[in-house]
């Protein structure tokens, strides 16, 4: 067999395959030797068939199966041990025939070759960096939220946002009355802050043990059935009939009782000892918002990168014709059409993962178990933290990390953030990040869709 790559242009290549019998034969023979073993035909047994019957029934289909076979592998291995930078798949050139009738082959396979280019990669090179200033105001929210968080349920002398009120439900007329053989519910649980409807929930605003509260269950779950019947202790096929008023008395409220500033309070949010006095958990809390708009920020550079990279790159040269039919091929939905409208979006994607790949090569960017680990590590912690599990020993850190590793689903995943984290941060050590202090709503803004 003989192969042989003919460069056309800067982006085009031929791998031309030369195939003769001594090539394949002896793999279509051993081929038919075992369809011979397994497969019965009329008055024959499977291992009894005539060898001639079973080469002249199935040796065509053979054939074309090994000489496939035979030529895919060679055209792989040869781009590999060339180290020719393929764009897609080699793409069978029109005119190729494989007349399972003949004994030698020529197949011609169209190449799309990525373009030699160099990604500027210094000092001399500014990408912007959006710092969001974390305000007293963002603390104070994020302390509520902490306190809340590890806050202790009691009872309340009257409804705030985070009342759980008790009390008994009656149905009642059009007119106020209440609704003879309607439905009344002793032990009536509602919890205001999850209405639907925000007229609803300020009917229960401010109230007391012992006030009346006539509101409306329908509106306060959009007529939810699941809901009403929870609510109402009826059956789900029940609630339409009872889409009207009901007056709650309330017997009882419960609310939240944020956690109170302490040295409890601090060793149980931060950790034993870190934490003295307000002024210094005031600046953990800061620091803690800081940490969170971390990734945010990170995220933000990402997006500045890709424009200034590419854009100091200019404009590559690829093999579109050549790609295009490898889309096609690949996607029997597809229709030329089509493509032509979604081709834009795919090559300026393809042009910033060949700007990636030269910059991962230069910066010698590798994926370690211990970066997967790191990795792991600090998802574990940010799931942790999401059920205000703040402080959480590292030993289960650890435990869950490791986890997340042993998920089939989760590694590629995490392995593909992990190059991109080292890739980004190589980027940014390698070049002049221009850092630029900025609100959070000037960073929201930053997303915003440009005007037309």
């Amino acid at each position: 067999m003989k192969i042989e790559y003919v460069k056309i242009d800067e982006n085009h290549g031929v791998i031309t395959v030369d195939v003769e019998e001594k090539d394949y034969a002896d793999n279509v023979k051993k081929q038919l030797k075992e369809i011979g073993k397994k497969h019965a035909e009329p008055g024959f047994r499977p291992g009894h068939v005539p060898a001639g019957l079973i080469a002249k029934k199935y040796g065509n289909a053979v054939k074309y199966d090994e000489v496939n076979k035979l030529v895919g592998n060679a055209v792989y291995d040869y781009i590999r041990e060339n180290e020719i930078n393929v764009l897609g798949n080699p793409v069978p050139d029109k005119e190729n025939v494989l007349n399972p009738e003949e004994k030698d082959f020529k197949l011609k396979f169209n190449v799309g070759v990525a373009p030699d280019f160099d990604v500027k990669l210094d000092k001399d090179v500014h990408i912007p960096y959006y710092r969001i200033n974390v305000t007293d105001e963002m603390v104070d929210t994020q302390d509520k939220a902490l306190r809340r968080r590890m806050g202790t349920q009691g009872p309340g002398e009257e409804v705030d946002e985070t009342a759980l009120v008790k009390g008994v439900m009656t149905e009642l007329n059009e007119d106020g009355t209440d609704r003879e053989g309607g439905v009344v519910v002793e032990n009536g649980i509602v919890s205001p802050q999850y209405f639907r409807n925000d007229d609803q929930r300020k009917l229960f605003a401010g109230k007391h043990v012992g006030d009346a509260v006539v509101f409306n269950p329908w509106a306060t779950a959009d007529g939810n059935p699941a809901e009403l019947s929870s609510m109402l202790n009826i059956d789900k096929d029940e609630v339409e009939a009872h889409k009207g008023d009901f007056r709650m008395d309330i017997k009882e409220i419960i609310v939240l009782k944020p956690a109170e500033l302490g040295e409890e309070y601090y060793n149980k949010a931060f950790g034993e000892g870190k934490v003295a006095d307000e002024k210094s958990y005031r600046e953990e809390v800061r620091k803690m918002i800081e940490a969170g708009l971390e990734g945010d920020q990170n995220y933000r550079f990402t997006i500045d990168a890709e424009k200034v990279l590419t854009d100091n790159t200019g404009d590559l040269s690829l093999p579109d014709d050549v790609l295009k039919d490898f889309l096609l091929s690949q996607n029997e939905k597809l229709t030329p059409a089509q493509l032509e409208e979604e081709y834009p979006s795919i090559r300026k994607q393809l042009v910033w993962d060949l700007v990636k790949d030269n910059v991962a090569r230069k910066l010698a960017i590798e994926v370690s178990e211990d970066d997967l680990m790191n990795t792991a590590r600090s998802l574990a912690r940010n799931q942790f933290a999401q059920y205000g599990m703040t402080n959480v020993p590292e030993d289960a850190v650890e435990r869950f990390a490791k986890d997340i590793l042993k998920d089939e689903k989760s590694r590629p995943q995490i392995a593909r953030q992990t190059s991109d984290m080292k890739l980004f941060n190589g980027i940014r050590a390698s070049v002049t990040p221009d850092v630029k202090e900025v609100s959070v709503e000037e960073f929201n803004q930053l997303f915003a869709p440009a005007a037309e």
